[in-house]
């Protein structure tokens, strides 16, 4: 199998063409997944002493579904073409608490990992965001910031044509194509809301940003019969050149598959 050509279709192709990264070709995608069992996982890991939060979960599920089901959206663009990346990388938004910031870190290999071995991973990065700062990659904004207008303006679109056109990374910013890794997750339902889009960061050469709602009880037909359950909404903002329609839906179904048994994203 040529992975490459695998990911560089006729479609693709022309897409670089006809977009601008990620400018023009944003699409945009809700879905709404009963995590029921979820919750009921989370309750029983909790009575065990094992904290594992639904962000975390949907990390898991996400990095499954990257690895089992729609692999082809695991890549980038470089030069004119697209190119797989070396491993399911999720990247996890986290608020910091006091400066109104919101920072995050990187879970390389999230296919391979349980959900209780990235709750352990995530729980100590965590700590370390909220203490330190979060990866190299989203500290430089405070180096960015210092800039006057418009060096500032300057400083950031080199930047972006060495790591997101070029693919060339940069060791002393500790910045590469792989970054910001194959999409970000933010849980903005712990702020109320009930369902927003992110931005699409226009030089993480990510193809996709998750944001998680506030859940909410809904009546809904199992079986034939009315039942209540807990409902997630989701919405992501997507990278058209690499996301379509028919690979979004691939990608929703796979993770609301993998959150109706939480047991399974415990074993590898």
């Amino acid at each position: 199998m040529n992975k490459m050509k695998d990911l560089n279709t006729p479609w693709r192709l022309s897409t670089l063409a006809m977009y601008k990264a990620p400018v023009d070709g944003r699409t945009y995608g809700t879905y709404e997944i009963d995590i029921t069992e979820a919750l009921e996982y989370i309750q029983k890991q909790k009575k065990e002493d094992k904290h594992i939060t639904l962000t975390e979960m949907f990390a898991a599920a996400v990095g499954r579904a990257l690895k089992y089901d729609v692999p082809d959206l695991n890549c980038y663009v470089r030069r004119g073409k697209f190119v797989a990346r070396p491993d399911e990388m999720v990247f996890v938004s986290v608020f910091m608490e006091g400066t109104k910031e919101v920072d995050g870190f990187l879970i390389h290999h999230a296919g391979d990992k349980t959900v209780t071995e990235i709750s352990e991973e995530m729980s100590k990065k965590v700590k370390h965001v909220r203490s330190q700062g979060g990866d190299q990659a989203t500290s430089n904004k405070n180096l960015l910031a210092k800039f006057p207008w418009p060096f500032r303006n300057w400083l950031f679109r080199i930047i972006q044509w060495f790591t997101r056109d070029m693919g060339i990374p940069l060791k002393f910013l500790k910045v590469d194509p792989n970054s910001f890794g194959s999409a970000i997750i933010s849980n903005i339902g712990t702020h109320g809301l009930q369902f927003g889009f992110a931005a699409l960061f226009p030089a993480s050469n990510i193809p996709m940003v998750i944001t998680l709602g506030k859940i909410e009880d809904k009546a809904v037909v199992r079986n034939g019969e009315i039942v209540i359950r807990k409902i997630l909404p989701v919405a992501g903002t997507f990278d058209h050149r690499i996301v379509d329609g028919s690979q979004g839906g691939r990608l929703a179904s796979a993770v609301a598959k993998y959150l109706l048994d939480p047991t399974g994203l415990d074993r590898k």
